[in-house]
């Protein structure tokens, strides 16, 4: 069977699958949903790199000692709107999770709430943080910090992370607003995904060991990542550092170690905060402006060639309504991989239609 091919598993089966690794690894039943449930909406949104795939790259990081399977998050309240988690050296998403849901809370008493992640891990796609706080009704801002990956500007080694910007507001009977973005000009779980699948990525996207540009992941994941936008790209992820890792008293300036290292705890922070949108008007108003806003997006002019103009994170919540009917599609060599993972712990292998 060629390790190219690709397979429709459905959300469900994915998510069940994932939850018996994680437990089957000692990550208690409670974590293991959100941190299965947080990677499948990744699959479902079309962001990939973030989803499943990361399985064998995290229990690597537990079996080798540096990530706490078994760790859960503690909070403290700082003042009435300010809360530290500390992650513990426990799995991302939990404590993203635990400082999100504490920050809606305060947002919800008192407008707006600040949570500070301190010694945490990778936490996948932000978006899924975003998604949390619009089920709540709120607006978000969030931040982390990463393993470097990015020159400065002027710079050649590597000491800034690729770590992403995301904030969303919600809307009325329009799509809300997601932004999810990376300081660079792809991800760098893109460069990975293309060098699981044997595949090129576009010359503009990363520099070799040599400080030439490459189409060759492998190549490229020796060398840097190039900041978007030249100096604009390299400031966002200073300023990720500055918000995520030296105000939560985690790793920063180049110390964060990769979710694919597995020599040392990874010691990510993270910065969270939750708004509540009708701070200055009407629930109602503010859905309408949100709208309106919305239609004058997508209903402005387009530009020669260009079909449809498309809200920030649209594309994706289409994505997650196709992936819903249709599964999300794996290559064989993915699906492998974690079945190997299944047979290190006893688990049933993922389900292929």
């Amino acid at each position: 069977m060629s390790q190219t091919e690709k397979h429709h598993i459905s959300a469900t089966n994915a998510q069940t699958f994932t939850t018996k690794i994680l437990t089957a690894n000692g990550v208690s039943e409670q974590n293991a949903e959100i941190i299965s449930k947080c990677l499948i909406q990744a699959d479902l949104r079309g962001v990939d790199t973030h989803g499943i795939n990361r399985i064998p790259s995290y229990m690597e990081r537990i079996r080798q000692g540096v990530l706490d399977a078994k760790a859960n998050p503690s909070l403290k309240q700082i003042t009435p709107v300010v809360a530290q988690v500390d992650g513990a050296n426990g799995f991302g998403f939990v404590a993203a999770h635990m400082g999100m849901a504490r920050a809606i809370e305060m947002a919800r008493e008192f407008g707006i709430g600040f949570v500070s992640v301190k010694h945490s891990n990778h936490f996948g796609m932000a978006a899924w943080v975003v998604q949390q706080a619009l089920e709540a009704g709120m607006m978000s801002l969030v931040f982390t910090n990463s393993s470097p990956a990015l020159p400065v500007w002027g710079g050649r080694e590597k000491l800034m992370g690729v770590s992403p910007l995301a904030c969303g507001a919600p809307a009325g009977r329009e799509k809300p607003f997601i932004l999810d973005m990376a300081p660079s000009i792809a991800a760098r779980g893109k460069i990975y995904k293309a060098a699981r699948r044997g595949e090129k990525i576009p010359a503009d996207w990363a520099l070799d060991a040599e400080g030439r540009p490459t189409e060759d992941p492998n190549r490229a994941l020796e060398g840097v990542m190039l900041p978007m936008g030249g100096p604009k790209g390299s400031a966002l992820a200073v300023m990720m550092d500055v918000f995520s890792g030296v105000l939560s008293g985690s790793a920063f300036a180049g110390h964060v170690t990769g979710p694919y290292d597995p020599s040392k705890p990874a010691d990510v922070g993270h910065f969270l905060v939750a708004i509540k949108p009708d701070l200055f008007m009407g629930l109602e108003d503010f859905k309408e402006r949100m709208d309106y806003l919305y239609r004058r997006v997508v209903g402005s002019e387009k530009m020669a060639g260009v079909d449809r103009i498309y809200y920030p994170g649209e594309i994706e919540q289409i994505t997650h309504e196709e992936r819903l009917e249709t599964g999300i599609p794996f290559v064989q060599a993915e699906i492998d991989a974690l079945n190997r993972e299944a047979d290190k712990v006893g688990v049933e292998h993922l389900i292929v239609p």
